[in-house]
C-alpha cells in the first residue's frame, strides 16, 4: 500500500471511528431508562487507544461529558491495572475527579480485545435521576451528603457483574430500578462499540490501532496549532458575576495565546461556596476547552491531541478547582458560566467572533412527589423523582440571532412535556416562549420561556431549584443589551429562591420565567424587516418595537393589520 492509499484509508477508519462511537451513544439513547438520557442526550460515548487518548466521540452528548471523559479513562487503567484487565470486565465510577464532575453522573468503561489483545477502550457516560443522598441539588456542605459514591471498580469481571455492589447501589437510591437498567444500558452501549470496531478492524485487517491512533492525533494536533498559530499572540481579561446560592460569585479568567497553545488561567475567581455549585478542575477544563476549540476550530474532530493545546489552570479551592469533598452535584451551574467567562476575555483578542452571553446553565428543575401529607390521599398516589431539562435563550452571534430556549453551551435537549408527565405525577400546565426576554440588538438574544408546574390530585411536593441569571442576566455585547433575568415564585405569589430545595403544598403551582439571551450590537442597526418579523411572531412587544428598534408606528400597524389576515411577514 501506497503513503498516499495509506492517508486515504486511514481517513476513511477515522471517519468510521465516529460513526461507531455515534452508533454507540444512539444505543445508549434507545435503551436508557432516564429521561436524561433518552428525551435530552445528556450522555457522552467515546473510543480510546491502549493508552487512554480519546480517538473519537460520539456527535450526540454534551461538552461537559465528553471532555472531561477525555481524562477518565486514564484513571481508569492507574486504578484497575492493565495487569487485570481481560476480556468481559466493564468498570464503573461515578467519582466526581477521576469521572465529569459530580456523583449524578456514571462513567463506564470496558477494555476491547481482538484476537486477545488489548486494541483499546470504550467509554460513556449518562446522567442519572437519582444516586441517593439529599438528591440532585445543591443543599449538601460535603460530597458525602450528595449521595453513593462508586470508586473506579469492576462492574463485571470476565463476564460475571459484581452482584454485591448491585444490591448495595439498589439499597441506597431512591429509583434503584432505573438506575440499574441506566448501568446495563452504559454497559451495552459500550458492547456494541467494541462490536463495530471488531468489524472495522477485520475489514482493514487491523491487527491493532497504533496506526490510525497516531494519524488522529498528529493530525488533529497539527491542525489545531496551526489554528492557533494564527492568532494574534497576545493575552487579555475578562470576568463575569453569577448570582450563586447566598452570595454572587465571580469567575475572573486571563487568555494567553503562545504560540501552540492557548492558555487559560482562572487567577482571581471566588473561592469555594458552601453549598454544592462548586466546580471540579475536569469540568471547567472540559468547557473552557469547548469555548475556544468551537471558536477557532469548530471543524476539527474532538479528541485527545485537538484538546491538548488548550491549558487550563486555576487555583486550588477556587470555585472553578474544588478539591475534595466539596460539595459537587450542581457543578454543572458554574462550569455552564466559563464559556461567557472565557467569551469575555477572547473577545479583546479575537473581535466580532464569539456571541453575546446567553441564559448559561440548564434551567433544571427536580420534582420528588409524595402523597398529601394535610389531607386523606388517593389510593394511588405515590412516591416519584422526576427531573426534567429546560433552557432559556443563547446569547446573539455576531452575524446571527440567538437561539430559543436553546441550551448554549451544554448541548443538551429540552425534554418533552409528555415524557416529563410520564415519568410520575406531574403536571405541567403551561411551556412556552417568553417574549421580550430576548436583549435587543442588531442581532437579537434567543428567546427564554416561562414553565408552570404542579402535581396531580392527592399530591405534594419539593421542588429542587437549579437556576441562575436571577440578579446577574445575560450581558449584551458591542451595544447589545442584556437578556430577561430569571424569576421564580408560587401561583399565589409566595416568593421562591432560585436554588435549593423548596416545599409546594397540595394544589399550589410554580410559576417560572427563564432567562433569555442577550443582544449583539445597537438595535437601531437591526433591519427594520426583521423587527417586523419578530413583533409578527410575539418574539417581541409593541413598546419593544417602538422604543428599542425604533420601529414607527405605521410600520407596527401594518403589522397588526398583516397579523389579522393571517398573511406572512
Amino acid at each position: 500500500m501506497t503513503q498516499e492509499h495509506s492517508k486515504v484509508a486511514y481517513q476513511v477508519m477515522w471517519n468510521r471511528l465516529i460513526s461507531v462511537v455515534e452508533e454507540q451513544a444512539q444505543a445508549l439513547v434507545r435503551t436508557a431508562f432516564s429521561t436524561s438520557v433518552r428525551e435530552a442526550g445528556d450522555l457522552s460515548a467515546g473510543v480510546y487507544d491502549t493508552h487512554g487518548n480519546m480517538l473519537a466521540q460520539a456527535v450526540t452528548g454534551t461538552p461537559g461529558h465528553v471532555n472531561a471523559m477525555a481524562d477518565a479513562v486514564a484513571h481508569f487503567i492507574r486504578r484497575v491495572g492493565r495487569q487485570n484487565m481481560f476480556e468481559g470486565d466493564v468498570y464503573i465510577t461515578n467519582d466526581p475527579w477521576e469521572g465529569t464532575g459530580h456523583l449524578h453522573d456514571i462513567t463506564m468503561v470496558t477494555p476491547s480485545f481482538h484476537n486477545g489483545t488489548l486494541v483499546g477502550f470504550f467509554a460513556c457516560t449518562a446522567h442519572i435521576v437519582d444516586i441517593g443522598g439529599r438528591g440532585f441539588g445543591a443543599d449538601a456542605q460535603s460530597v458525602y451528603e450528595e449521595g453513593l459514591y462508586i470508586p473506579i471498580m469492576k462492574f463485571a469481571d470476565r463476564g460475571e457483574v459484581d452482584e454485591t455492589l448491585v444490591r448495595i447501589i439498589r439499597g441506597n437510591v431512591r429509583e434503584p430500578d432505573q438506575l440499574i437498567g441506566d448501568i446495563y444500558a452504559l454497559a451495552t452501549s459500550n458492547e456494541i462499540g467494541h462490536r463495530r470496531l471488531i468489524d472495522m478492524m477485520e475489514e482493514f485487517a487491523l491487527d491493532h490501532l497504533d496506526g490510525i491512533a497516531n494519524f488522529i492525533l498528529e493530525n488533529s494536533r497539527r491542525a489545531t496549532v496551526e489554528a492557533i498559530a494564527a492568532l494574534p499572540q497576545t493575552s487579555a481579561t475578562g470576568e463575569m458575576t453569577m448570582d450563586g446560592f447566598d452570595v454572587p460569585i465571580t469567575l475572573k479568567v486571563k487568555i494567553s495565546v503562545e504560540g501552540d497553545r492557548i492558555v487559560t488561567d482562572f487567577t482571581g475567581t471566588s473561592g469555594l461556596d458552601k453549598k454544592g455549585i462548586n466546580c471540579p478542575l475536569v469540568y471547567t477544563k472540559a468547557y473552557a476547552c469547548y469555548a475556544l476549540k468551537v471558536a477557532i476550530a469548530p471543524e476539527i474532530p474532538n479528541n485527545a491531541a485537538s484538546l491538548a493545546p488548550f491549558e487550563i489552570t486555576a487555583p486550588k479551592n477556587s470555585i472553578v478547582n474544588a478539591l475534595h469533598p466539596a460539595p459537587v452535584a450542581l457543578r454543572h451551574i458554574v462550569g455552564h458560566f466559563v464559556p461567557d467567562a472565557v467569551y469575555d476575555a477572547f473577545d479583546k483578542i479575537v473581535p466580532g467572533l464569539v456571541p453575546a452571553e446567553g441564559a448559561g446553565c440548564l434551567c433544571n428543575f427536580q420534582v420528588s412527589l409524595r402523597p398529601r401529607s394535610d389531607a386523606p390521599v388517593p389510593a394511588d398516589a405515590r412516591r416519584s423523582e422526576v427531573l426534567t431539562f429546560n433552557s432559556g435563550g443563547s446569547g446573539a452571534r455576531p452575524e446571527h440571532d440567538g437561539m430559543n430556549a436553546t441550551a448554549f453551551p451544554s448541548g443538551v435537549m429540552t425534554m418533552p412535556i409528555e415524557a416529563t408527565e410520564h415519568a410520575g405525577p406531574v403536571i405541567i400546565w403551561r411551556k412556552e416562549l417568553r417574549p421580550d426576554s430576548g436583549g435587543a440588538g442588531k442581532t437579537r438574544g434567543g428567546l427564554g420561556q416561562y414553565m408552570e408546574v404542579g402535581a396531580q390530585e392527592g399530591h405534594e411536593f419539593d421542588i429542587q431549584a437549579m437556576f441562575d441569571r436571577s440578579q446577574h442576566p445575560a450581558r449584551g455585547r458591542r451595544g447589545g443589551q442584556n437578556g430577561a433575568p430569571t424569576t421564580i415564585a408560587q401561583d399565589d405569589g409566595s416568593a421562591m429562591r432560585v436554588k435549593g430545595k423548596q416545599f409546594v403544598p397540595h394544589g399550589r403551582k410554580v410559576v417560572m420565567a427563564f432567562p433569555g439571551g442577550a443582544g449583539y450590537g445597537d438595535p437601531l442597526g437591526r433591519p427594520k424587516e426583521l423587527v417586523k418579523r419578530d413583533l409578527a411572531r410575539g418574539y417581541i412587544s409593541e413598546e419593544t418595537a417602538r422604543t428599542d428598534y425604533g420601529l414607527l408606528e405605521e410600520d407596527i400597524a401594518a403589522v397588526q393589520l398583516a397579523v389579522a389576515r393571517g398573511e406572512q411577514i
